[in-house]
């Protein structure tokens, strides 16, 4: 059977919606043509059926485009619905089974590490991550893992002063200039670690998970048992294997949202 003639327009139109959502602002009736390579009659078209339907707002004094009220309602019912604590669930259950130790789902919410998800072995250990426990992002593998992947600009107004940098033990990165040097070092390691910079006696591993923008919108850690030796800043453990499970349920649950690896 052939395809429906409206097919490719629905596509098209959702072409639009997702470049929309890309950009900081509004774009465009041009700028949208030239990036879909669009016919600019089409162009027009489409971006009039979805101004009519709410999902585009049109700006005619700056002559551009922007997402409208009914794509930010239909943000909010996806948020409602809980989909990624849904689709990574199983995944975290399926990843602690494998490896015997504590994992969990985490958010950057602000400059902090917000928790939405945890799995436990069955013998777990007392941590303090617990879902809806908010920690300093600097500090989680979790937030390193999603820092990471931010410009250097966003990181930047997130912690924009010393006093931005809160400690639990005495490690973890102090300032700016710590913090980006440990980005940079987990940016080569290919995943984050940290090691006592949360808790004592225990260290994390973590990787991001992405949105369809090939943004970090989330993270997945495990969080093991580990005790350095006297000089802990040169302990340098960084847990490969284990990192590698958490890589591959990352990037499970990155192409279940519909995300594109960044």
């Amino acid at each position: 059977m052939g395809e429906s003639s409206e097919v490719p327009a629905l596509r098209r139109g959702l072409a639009v919606l997702r470049l929309l959502a890309g950009r900081a602002g509004p774009v465009t009736a041009v700028a949208i043509a030239r990036e879909l390579g669009l016919p600019r009659s089409t162009t027009y078209h489409l971006l009039n059926e979805l101004e009519a339907a709410g999902f585009v707002a049109h700006l005619p004094s700056e002559r551009r485009y922007g997402l409208g009220i009914a794509a930010f309602e239909l943000g909010s019912a996806y948020l409602r619905h809980d989909p990624l604590e849904r689709l990574a669930g199983p995944l975290l259950r399926k990843l602690v089974d494998r490896v015997g130790h504590t994992a969990h789902l985490g958010v950057l919410h602000g400059n902090e590490s917000l928790y939405l998800i945890k799995e436990r072995p069955v013998r777990p250990e007392t941590l303090v991550t617990d879902v809806g426990v908010r920690l300093p992002g600097q500090l989680t593998a979790s937030g390193r893992a999603i820092l990471r992947h931010l410009p250097p600009a966003h990181v930047r107004a997130l912690f924009p002063s010393a006093a931005s940098f809160v400690l639990r033990t005495d490690r973890g990165p102090r300032t700016l200039a710590d913090l980006r040097r440990t980005l940079t070092e987990e940016e080569r390691l290919g995943w984050s670690v940290e090691d006592g910079h949360v808790t004592d006696g225990f260290a994390s591993v973590a990787c991001p998970v992405f949105d369809h923008g090939a943004r970090p919108m989330a993270a997945i850690s495990v969080t093991l048992r580990h005790h350095c030796p006297d000089e802990p800043e040169v302990c340098g453990h960084t847990w490969p294997d284990l990192a590698a499970e958490v890589a591959a349920t990352a990037a499970e649950l990155t192409t279940r949202i519909g995300g594109v690896p960044g």
